[in-house]
């Protein structure tokens, strides 16, 4: 007997089929015999490639007295090796037609140039020339000091809030058992005046080598000719030595800790709690991601339904998961709409935050929750830039490369007992770092907590 199927089971067949092909996309893995992984991604939709690379370095790997070097080295990588003059490696890719850039953050440092096609050979040679002989002169590390001293005077110390919230999450941690995530990113000025050239040389010896680094092509290219101009380009780069592993030391539920920050350039009293939640390759990073979406992720968040748009007692209110490759942080930011003091923030937030740890979230919640995640991971991979980014994440990031494609699966099986559990667990008292920020005016008045 010929058996129809249903039109609504038409329609979920083919809303998963287009979402396998959306999500689903393969790729080459290998490494070269001086230890730089390698991973080749085509995709033809584009005359576009990219190349990504990621160093296995960032702010958690300075010591105390040198902070900043990775951040630094965002910089320095730019004015200059053997055959590439300073500042010209962004000339080439702009001439070429092609963008550039590099960011750094505490669990990596990464650069990337975007370019037609048939510039693939520049990109990797870019890449492959700084990585063998960075210019580190005295001239260049001087010139690129002040740049990052200047940057941090700009992007924090002058801007209203963004010291003190930089300042808050360097200290969730305890800086004497992980200093690695107890300091900023940016580091502090005391350290960039206190460097030496000897000690960035040293830093680039010691992590900018190929078995610390993973490269990514991406876009549309040949794979036959890639791996030609990466064995050409690269090959014959010496391996660096290897560098002992991450320590942190921490705990959950340590104590309740908090202090006040006097803001010279806030107006309005601002709170934000931080409470330390594990390494982003755990389940339960999964919940504590969905949680955040409901508790203060966008308009129709609890966060700002009711203290922005109801209760009227914050401008603005939201939450944040601040995973890392170590242990990370979930954020609660609330800041006062006029005659309103840091206390009854406090309250409000901990108050929406006992609300979902006694009584749990709903279906619709959860389910928002979840279309946010899909959408954003789709429409994440949709370029080859993107898609050379996700790949460097899950490597990164993640214990196995697998679930880059099993992810997706594992966030739709997230309950809402789930939240319910990871809210409980991480979002108590014991387990917070609160910082009061005081507008400087309020603070000369005598008004802090």
């Amino acid at each position: 007997m010929l058996r129809l199927t249903s039109p609504s089971c038409c329609v979920a067949l083919l809303l998963a089929t287009a979402l396998q092909a959306q999500t689903d996309f393969e790729f080459d893995d290998y490494s070269l015999d001086n230890g730089l992984r390698v991973l080749l991604v085509e995709n033809h939709a584009a005359a576009v490639v990219t190349v990504n690379i990621w160093y296995n370095v960032g702010s958690r790997n300075e010591e105390p007295g040198r902070s900043g070097f990775a951040h630094l080295f965002e910089h320095m990588m730019f004015q200059g090796s053997a055959n590439i003059g300073k500042a010209e490696h962004a000339q080439l890719v702009e001439r070429a037609g092609g963008t550039m850039n590099g960011t750094t953050s505490p669990d990596r440092t990464n650069y990337y140039e975007v370019l037609p096609s048939n510039r693939l050979n520049l990109g990797l040679w870019l890449e492959a020339d700084r990585m063998r002989s960075l210019a580190i002169t005295k001239e260049n590390f001087d010139n690129q000091r002040d740049v990052v001293k200047e940057e941090r005077r700009l992007s924090y110390e002058n801007q209203p809030y963004a010291l003190s919230f930089l300042e808050a999450s360097a200290q969730v941690y305890d800086s004497a058992g992980c200093f690695g995530y107890g300091h900023t990113n940016i580091g502090s000025m005391e350290d960039l005046d206190s460097a030496k050239v000897e000690d960035v040389q040293a830093f680039f010896d010691m992590y900018y080598v190929p078995n610390n680094a993973t490269l990514v092509v991406a876009g549309d290219f040949d794979p036959g000719e890639a791996k030609r101009l990466i064995r050409r380009y690269f090959g014959d780069i010496p391996r660096g030595p290897s560098h002992a592993p991450f320590e942190c030391a921490y705990e959950f539920g340590k104590g309740a800790r908090s202090r006040t920050w006097v803001d010279e350039h806030a107006n309005l009293p601002a709170v934000v709690i931080a409470y330390r939640i594990p390494p982003h390759a755990t389940d339960d990073t999964r919940a504590l991601r969905l949680l955040s979406t409901i508790l203060g992720g966008g308009e129709s968040s609890r966060l700002n339904k009711t203290m922005v748009r109801e209760e009227k007692s914050a401008v603005q209110a939201l939450s944040q998961v601040n995973s890392r490759r170590g242990p990370g942080m979930f954020l609660t930011i609330a800041i006062a709409n006029q005659g309103v003091d840091g206390k009854t923030l406090s309250n409000q937030l901990a108050t929406q935050i006992k609300r979902i740890s006694d009584d749990g979230v709903t279906d619709a919640e959860i389910e928002k929750a979840k279309n946010d995640f899909r959408s954003g991971y789709i429409f994440g991979i949709q370029t080859g830039m993107e898609r050379a980014e996700r790949l460097q994440h899950y490597i990164h990031f993640h214990n196995d490369l697998s679930e880059v494609g099993t992810d997706l699966d594992e966030y739709s099986q997230v309950t809402a007992a789930d939240v319910q559990r990871v809210a409980a667990k991480y979002l108590v008292p014991e387990n917070s770092f609160a910082i009061t920020i005081v507008p400087k005016a309020a603070a000369d008045k005598g008004i802090v907590p």
